[in-house]
Formats: C-alpha cells, structure tokens, sequence
C-alpha cells in the first residue's frame, strides 16, 4: 500500500479535529459544494485565473465563507493562509479523467497535472474526495472509519497469532538444521501478510485522528518486534545476487501483496534460491541473525561480528566457549552466556505448548 506513505500527511491535515477538517465538514453540512487546492507551488498557480487575492491566515469560519462562492479556493501547502477565492483553474484538457462532474473532473486534472491536493466538495451527494497525483480517495465519516479499523484489529490479531507460531516452528527447524525453502517462504508469506494488515490499520489511523489514539495503542501491542523479525528473516535467507538492501526486498514483496501474487514460488525468486517450483524443496541453513536476537543484552555489532566469523547459525551452536571467545566484541563471560542462552531458547522451544 504504496499510497498509505504518500498520503500519510495529507491524512494528518484531514484528520478529524484538524482546522482544515472543521472548515471542510462545516462546507459540507451547508451544501454549498466546494473546490480546493492545497498547494502555492508554480505549478499550480500557472493554471489559476482571476478570483479574488485574500493571503489572509486560514481559519475554519473564513474557509466555510468564502466556500459560499462559485470558483476554487487556494491555500498555502501548509494550510496556514488562504492565498485565492473564488479562482479559475485551467488545467490541460487533454489529460484523461474517469469523473463525470465539472467539478471533481477539474479536481482530477489538476492533481494529475500538478501532483498537488486537490479537495472536491459534493453539493448533491454530500462526500469529500481527495486527489493527489493519479490517486483518489473519498472520506468517510470517522464512526465508519472506527468500525473498520476494529475489524482490522482483530484480523491482525488473528492472523499474528498464526504468524507466532510459524516462527517458532521455524525456530525449532533451524535448530535441528532442516530448514527448507518452503519453511522459510511460508514465514515470509505470513509476515508479509500481516505487514499489508497493519499497513490498512496506519491507513485508517491517519484518517480518524486524536479518535484513532485507542487503535494506535493496540496496534503497537499486537506488533512489537513484528518489523524487526521481517527484517532479520530476510537477512538470514537473502542468498540473491545484486546486493539488494531489506528495504528493497521488503518492497518488492508489497508489490507482489497488491498484486495477489505473494506466493511461495515468487518468495523463493526474490530471496535468490530460483523460481522452479522445486526450488521450495532445497535445503537452506539460516546465519543466525534472528536467533542470535533473542539472547539478552547482545549488541547488534557483537551479532555481526559472529556471523562474519562462523556465517551460519549450526556453527555458531556448535562452537565451543574458547571458539566464541575469540569473537570481537566477546569475552570469557559473554561467551559462556551465548552459549548456555542459546541452549535454553532451544529447550524453551521444545516445551512451548502452541507449537
């Protein structure tokens, strides 16, 4: 969800006790209709014609007055002054637009022309919609908003409880040294999965504002650790030439998720063990970075340093205290608790019930 990110701002502005909000919402109970452009950029103001000058500081009553009038009202990017009133905008009319009303056709234009936020006021149907760029969106009141940002909450909760358990069953796999492609893509698949949920709650917590507080925290508390354990999976399995950064991976696997293509043989081609379908049945042994994690007190460079110097997790396990201790960053005392750590996470493992 690409879009999330580009809109995270303009959300923010929109959000429901926003002076922007209060003016929008007031235009929209007088049914009066509107046009809006949040933008003083060049762009925008090659297309703006005639109207009135105001370049007066932005208040939600002189926003809900000067809506009153027929043309486009212009304010700053930052939405503290009102710069025009009841202006003319003349964007390219060759650029394509799917909107049938004079008013949300001229909006389109000009947010696909200018990538400036364009606010469009229904007089008849009583919505707001946004453009920005080639994007579009209708605002929705905040008690429908609620309702799906719930029903999203227990999604997740659902679906971490799952992704839990696979990682622990990963966990066990490594330790015993059998892990396959297909136990690790499954993983990814389902954190993936997650990340896209949490991704639509941060959409909806955006939109909802100060009323969104109860959401954020429990989405706080249902993903503690959720980003950190994507990121070090991929840097245990990433085998791909190039050289391509988490950050990239990641990505891309958001791609695949909005184009439903986030199988298990699309997984194995991007983490570089080949896009065959037996691929998934190659054995795979992890450097020990999400493992290692999990111990107490281990610095992240201490981390490095020990997969540099045995580079799969099975060797680190298997060395002896003397072997650790010649580790950068590692001591007698450090290494005997790497090594008594690591044997208790496997015990814990072994004993955990929701396996």
């Amino acid at each position: 969800m690409k879009e999330v990110d580009e809109f995270a701002k303009t959300w923010r502005m929109l959000a429901p006790g926003t002076p922007l909000r209060e003016g929008l919402d007031n235009i929209l109970r007088a049914k009066t209709g509107g046009l809006i452009v949040v933008s003083d950029s060049p762009q925008v103001m090659e297309i703006v014609e005639g109207g009135f000058i105001i370049d007066t500081e932005f208040t939600p009553a002189a926003l809900y007055e000067l809506g009153k009038m027929d043309g486009a009202i212009i304010l700053n990017s930052d939405v503290t002054r009102i710069l025009r009133a009841n202006a003319h905008l003349v964007p390219q009319a060759n650029i394509a637009s799917q909107e049938t009303g004079i008013r949300h056709r001229v909006a389109d234009r000009v947010a696909r022309q200018t990538g400036a936020l364009v606010i469009a006021i229904s007089q008849r149907r009583s919505i707001i919609t946004l453009y920005q760029g080639s994007h579009k969106f209708v605002v929705r009141e905040t008690p429908f908003i609620l309702s799906k940002a719930n029903q999203a909450i227990q999604t997740l909760d659902k679906y971490k409880y799952v992704l839990d358990k696979s990682l622990n069953k990963l966990s066990i796999l490594e330790f015993e040294d059998i892990v396959t492609v297909h136990d690790v893509a499954k993983v990814v698949q389902r954190l993936e999965m997650v990340l896209r949920v949490v991704r639509e709650i941060k959409h909806y917590i955006y939109q909802l504002g100060t009323e969104g507080r109860l959401i954020n925290l429990q989405l706080e508390e249902l993903t503690e650790g959720t980003w950190e354990a994507n990121d070090l999976l991929l840097k245990d399995y990433y085998v791909g030439e190039g050289e391509k950064s988490i950050e990239e991976i990641s990505s891309t696997l958001q791609q695949y998720a909005c184009e439903e293509k986030l199988d298990m043989v699309s997984i194995s081609r991007l983490l570089g063990y080949g896009g065959a379908l037996s691929s998934l049945d190659l054995p795979v042994t992890p450097r020990g970075y999400r493992m290692l994690n999990k111990l107490p007190r281990l610095p992240l460079q201490v981390i490095d340093n020990l997969v540099e110097r045995f580079g799969v997790l099975p060797k680190i396990i298997q060395a002896s205290v003397q072997e650790l201790d010649e580790v950068e960053g590692i001591g007698e005392v450090r290494a005997k608790t790497i090594k008594e750590g690591l044997q208790k996470l496997r015990e814990q493992l072994l004993l955990d019930p929701h396996i």
